[in-house]
């Protein structure tokens, strides 16, 4: 059976004309699979008959379908001397089969492919090619509530598992004839197909051509969700940052697209991913475009706070009790003195306590049922906590620290974003522990030098902070977000000439 494929893992057969012989490669290539269904019939014509043959995978093919589409038509209801000027195959696909989706294929590997897909193949005698009747069934869950990234305001749905169900969300939220839909696949044994959607008159010339590079820089074996993609596609593979966002709300992903951002849907994923990106994207959150202005500026506000806090106020704590505590007024630097005066390690070691603590507690509520997940993150958090102050392992000004840390990093509303902030949080812990506010500043230091060289897809990571100077409109919607009727300009990474998205059809 390895002799049929090539080094690239397609198959090196072509279709014959003869049915039998085409049976035999097929029981070759799917022998032992017993989901795998196979038929053949026989047409009667005057004075002749000719054998079909039908493939498709029980579980992935809507059988009811096919049968009432293309055998009953074809084997039932067959018009002997009707259009007498066509032959078999032209009757058949002009005639009897009635589908809109049927296609003709010349290939056997993109047939195979076509069949492994869910869709039906049917090879007719004395033709050298086959029909590939659209006839998917995937077992899949339904459209439900957002519980990933849920907001107060804004559509409830989410994305799914399948590719059709998440550029359907978007095609119902942009109707526009000019939203372009670019299908591929990737991975040589799981064959999981993509799609790029973007506005063909807003994307930047170079964006589609240089993430489809991206995706087809490598041969994998197989590609089962989009973060798999998305680090394939990084060229800064040593970062923590992310150069994509990532959604499972089609609200943000079809207001991505309307910036002149591609979406890049995987089969399998009920994630999205959006480019280019960049920090002050990561922060946003639909709600802030739902709300009023100023509602939606005070949530920003917080968030960026929550952010620095989320990386900072560990060591910040570590790098002033340890050697800068001069700078403490005197009641507070009583307090932390007799909150520690039984405790018997050192402030770095305490605080690296709290924080595996905490961590361990996340990542066991991530892994345990949703109730359980729940009241094992606050019991055991409570319980552990308050045994560890009680037995002088911990103090409880650490205690509080962790946990206000804790609930920043909560409020950052992208979880991969999120993750980097609790990653780089021990990273200022170490700085600080070594050098204290001066080995916190050279901490915050390197992370800025290191935001300031990163690109995605050639837009700079800390836009417009550090290209302020490109349009002063993109402040508009940066920490304080502008009110809707303000804010006329699409992002500057557009197509020229097409940034202007909205008008006051009032004004003079």
């Amino acid at each position: 059976m390895f002799d049929l494929y090539n080094e690239k893992n397609r198959l090196k057969v072509d279709i014959s004309s003869s049915v039998d012989e085409n049976i035999k490669v097929l029981n070759e290539l799917f022998y032992g699979c017993g989901d795998i269904v196979q038929k053949s019939f026989f047409i009667e014509k005057i004075n002749a008959r000719t054998k079909l043959h039908l493939i498709y995978i029980d579980g992935l093919t809507n059988n009811e379908m096919i049968e009432q589409t293309v055998l009953k038509p074809v084997l039932y209801e067959w018009q002997q001397g009707f259009l007498p000027n066509l032959n078999l195959w032209e009757k058949i696909f002009y005639v009897e089969a009635q589908t809109v989706d049927i296609k003709e294929e010349t290939s056997f590997d993109k047939t195979v492919e076509a069949v492994l897909n869910g869709d039906t193949a049917m090879f007719v005698d004395g033709f050298a090619k086959t029909f590939i009747i659209s006839s998917k069934k995937y077992p899949l869950r339904s459209i439900t509530e957002n519980d990933t990234e849920a907001g107060m305001r804004g559509p409830k749905d989410s994305f799914n598992e399948g590719i059709r169900q998440s550029t359907a969300l978007i095609r119902r939220r942009i109707k526009d004839a000019k939203l372009r839909v670019k299908q591929g696949i990737i991975g040589q044994r799981s064959r999981t197909s993509y799609a790029i959607m973007y506005m063909e008159d807003l994307v930047a010339p170079g964006l589609i051509d240089e993430i489809e590079k991206r995706l087809n820089r490598y041969d994998i074996d197989a590609i089962f969700d989009s973060g798999m993609a998305e680090h394939l596609m990084d060229d800064r593979r040593y970062s923590p940052f992310p150069i994509f966002q990532t959604t499972t709300r089609p609200d943000k992903a079809a207001a991505g697209i309307v910036e002149g951002r591609a979406v890049i849907a995987f089969d399998n994923s009920p994630e999205v991913l959006m480019a280019p990106c960049n920090f002050n994207m990561l922060l946003q959150a639909s709600d802030d475009y739902y709300n009023r202005w100023a509602v939606g500026t005070f949530a920003r506000f917080i968030r960026y706070i929550a952010a620095f806090i989320a990386i900072t106020l560990p060591g910040f704590y570590i790098a002033v009790t340890t050697y800068h505590s001069d700078m403490l007024p005197t009641r507070l630097l009583y307090a932390i003195a007799n909150a520690r005066s039984i405790v018997t390690f050192p402030i770095i070691i305490e605080m690296l306590i709290m924080e595996f603590l905490f961590e361990l507690l996340r990542e066991a509520g991530i892994r345990l049922p949703g109730p359980l997940g729940n009241t094992i993150g606050v019991v055991g958090g409570l319980i552990v906590g308050q045994a560890a102050v009680e037995a002088g392992i911990v103090s409880t000004i650490v205690v509080i620290v962790v946990a206000l840390t804790a609930i920043a990093s909560f409020a950052i509303p992208n979880e991969e974003f999120a993750s980097v902030f609790r990653l780089l949080k021990f990273f200022i812990i170490f700085t600080s522990s070594m050098a204290g506010l001066y080995g916190f500043v050279l901490g915050l230091l390197i992370i800025a030098i290191h935001l300031s060289e990163i690109k995605s897809f050639g837009v700079p990571y800390m836009m417009p902070v550090i290209c302020g100077s490109i349009d002063e409109k993109q402040n508009r919607d940066f920490v304080i977000r502008a009110p809707i009727s303000l804010m006329k300009k699409r992002p500057v990474w557009v197509r020229r000439g097409n940034r202007i998205r909205l008008k006051d059809n009032g004004k003079d």
